[in-house]
């Protein structure tokens, strides 16, 4: 069901109950003030009768309202009032030649009562008085349809208008809110139309202020996923360019293999370059896989404590075998236990990608030094160190300086530059005075 049929029905709703509500609440009050103020006229009209001269009348009914006024009658109702009076034996003495004719005796009754005439279904409201001697009763009455027909009447007059003029209200209403709707249907027309690819802000025009918060949220969404679509992008373009010549390097040994025939040298030097291969490959596709979760910026959402003493202490302790290969030394210098907010993955990454660099490239005999501060963390090594413009380029996707014997992509650093930054580390490169690089972390 659309928003505009739910508010219709809404707005149909609860007019009908306010108007219903309204309804009612003027119809008890009009009924209370109508018969407040006939019970007053009862009790003035009673009290008049009491002033007269009961001693002697002439007749005991009045003439009829029609043989009085043949002519120009006027609006008249019989049920308006009526009244008697009794002796005290319940003897007529007066009336007034209508319904007063059928007004029961009570002997007993004093002030309001309700009852009914004599041979008559009608509920009618009665006042009895005494005279000041003692001598007669009256009473007048007035019958309960008279007052709530009275009652009705007014209500309507007062309510009538109004609804009437509720189909009208509602019409403006609906108009309204259609109007106000319209930026929702534009939205709606512009996400139709918007190309997967399309990362543009969301041009929403007027809108509510309402419904602002959702298209800022909607911009926010086609920002991330642009964002995804890029990374995504460029790891494709990336693994199909880098992945090119390693593969081709395992076709050919792949090759010689075969032709290598019964020469087990030449088969052997095949298989280990065959081996070296597959492992550089390796190497590769799991650079380029960290190098694209460590771009990816919902990893913030995995945040927790990491202690970075244990995660250096675990990562020199996964790098000792390809350090003692190398002949290098590694050296943890501990001055501080940080604990801060992380992705323990990609930090024992980033540590894992900075020693196998150093290790890498620091000449065998070498020492390379890991050295913890509570706001820092420095990497040191002995290599062979770089220039001023080499060191400013540290860290580009698949850049390594020029005259590099040794195998590599290029994408240990810009590992290390991408988790620095998402953890909102500061990274610098700078050249030790005794040769060797030096890579400085700060948060």
């Amino acid at each position: 069901m659309s928003l505009f049929l739910r508010l219709g029905i809404g707005f149909v709703l609860l007019l009908g109950l306010c108007w219903g509500s309204a309804s009612l609440s003027a119809w008890l009050q009009t009924r209370d003030t109508i018969n407040e103020l006939f019970d007053t006229q009862q009790l003035l009209f009673a009290k008049r009768l009491t002033a007269l001269d009961l001693t002697a009348p002439h007749r005991a009914a009045l003439p009829k309202n029609k043989a009085l006024l043949r002519h120009h009658r006027g609006d008249q109702d019989d049920d308006a009032l009526a009244f008697a009076i009794f002796t005290r034996d319940g003897r007529p003495v007066l009336n007034d030649g209508e319904n007063g004719r059928m007004l029961p005796f009570d002997a007993d009754a004093q002030g309001f009562h309700d009852g009914r005439l004599n041979d008559d279904d009608d509920d009618w409201r009665f006042v009895w008085l005494t005279t000041p001697d003692g001598q007669h009763r009256i009473v007048v009455g007035q019958e309960w349809e008279y007052r709530d027909d009275m009652a009705k009447a007014l209500v309507q007059s007062s309510i009538l208008p109004w609804l009437i003029a509720l189909p009208l209200m509602l019409l403006l209403l609906l108009g309204l809110v259609w109007y106000e709707l319209r930026p929702l249907k534009r939205i709606t027309q512009l996400l139709a139309q918007r190309a997967p690819d399309d990362a543009r802000p969301l041009d929403a025009g007027r809108v509510p202020l309402e419904v602002r918060p959702l298209t800022e949220a909607l911009n926010g969404l086609f920002s991330r996923i642009s964002t995804m679509v890029q990374r995504e992008r460029r790891f494709t373009s990336d693994a199909a360019h880098e992945l090119r010549s390693p593969l081709a390097a395992l076709r050919v040994q792949s090759e010689v293999v075969q032709l290598a025939a019964d020469d087990d040298a030449m088969r052997l030097h095949a298989l280990r370059q065959l081996d070296d291969g597959i492992q550089r490959a390796t190497r590769l596709v799991d650079q380029l896989l960290t190098l694209s979760r460590a771009e990816a910026e919902d990893a913030r959402g995995a945040f927790q404590p990491v202690a970075l003493r244990n995660l250096l202490q675990e990562a020199l302790a996964e790098q000792l075998p390809h350090a003692d290969r190398a002949g290098v030394a590694l050296r943890l210098e501990s001055r501080a236990d940080p604990v801060i907010q992380g992705h323990a993955l990609l930090l024992s990454l980033l540590v894992r990608n900075l020693l196998d660099n150093a290790i890498r490239y620091t000449p065998e005999g070498s020492n390379v030094s890991v050295v913890l501060e509570s706001r820092g963390l420095r990497v040191e090594d002995n290599g062979a160190g770089l220039s001023e413009a080499e060191i400013q380029r540290l860290g580009e996707r698949f850049w390594r300086p020029p005259g590099q014997e040794k195998s590599g992509s290029g994408l240990g650093l810009s590992i290390v530059r991408n988790v620095a930054q998402l953890h909102g580390m500061q990274l610098r490169f700078s050249q030790r005075e005794g040769g060797g690089l030096c890579v400085a972390l700060r948060w």
